[in-house]
């Protein structure tokens, strides 16, 4: 099942290969208690959501000490992917449905990751702390990820691309870009992951 990550990310360490392939049993065992995946999804983890979520590591390369926002974390995509790939980097994890919150402590603990918080809360409520980038994975329209994200950004950045969101969505975006006021940097995820799954995929990028 690792073979899919191997296919496009070469260089992990023996910890983050380790961590990675420990994502099957614990998402497929805390799946039954709590629904976090789409029971069909399960077993297609690492190709429909790990990857996925690693589309941003081969997009942009986070310096250490960075700071990140995973808006509408849900079971932990694609927070949990993203903060074993960059363990230098630091991840705070948030959604509005607490027992989701519970899965993605058990696995972030189970695996060892030293580089994930989480809190259980809207992010328009935050009001305390500032990240250099949010990033989502289609939980919500792009005008109301901007709305949500845009005040949580710092405005020095310390990375080679400005602070902004990063989001990945699919399908049609022409109305929904449209309807943002916004333009987005888009970049099609079947440019650099060759599967089925990823046609009409996109990753998109608002500098702050």
């Amino acid at each position: 099942m690792m073979d899919i990550l191997q296919k496009y990310f070469s260089d992990f360490t023996e910890t983050q290969a380790k961590q990675f392939e420990m994502l099957y049993d614990l998402y497929k065992d805390w799946n039954t208690k709590i629904n976090v995946i789409s029971r069909k999804d399960i077993d297609s983890l690492y190709e429909r959501h790990v990857l996925h979520s690693l589309a941003i590591a081969a997009t942009i390369e986070f310096r250490t000490g960075t700071e990140i926002i995973d808006i509408g974390c849900g079971g932990g995509f694609p927070g949990i992917p993203l903060a074993i790939y960059f363990p230098d980097v630091k991840f705070h994890l948030v959604d509005s449905i607490n027992k989701k919150l519970l899965v993605v402590n058990e696995v972030a603990s189970a695996i060892g990751l030293q580089n994930v918080t989480t809190q259980h809360a809207r992010a328009e409520s935050i009001k305390d702390r500032k990240f250099d980038f949010a990033v989502s994975r289609a939980v919500a329209s792009l005008k109301d990820l901007w709305y949500w994200s845009k005040p949580l950004l710092k405005k020095l950045n310390k990375n080679e691309i400005p602070n902004g969101l990063i989001c990945l969505k699919g399908g049609d975006l022409a109305q929904e870009v449209s309807d943002s006021g916004l333009r987005p940097k888009v970049s099609p995820l079947e440019d650099i992951f060759d599967e089925e799954f990823y046609r009409e995929k996109y990753l998109l990028y608002i500098e702050r």
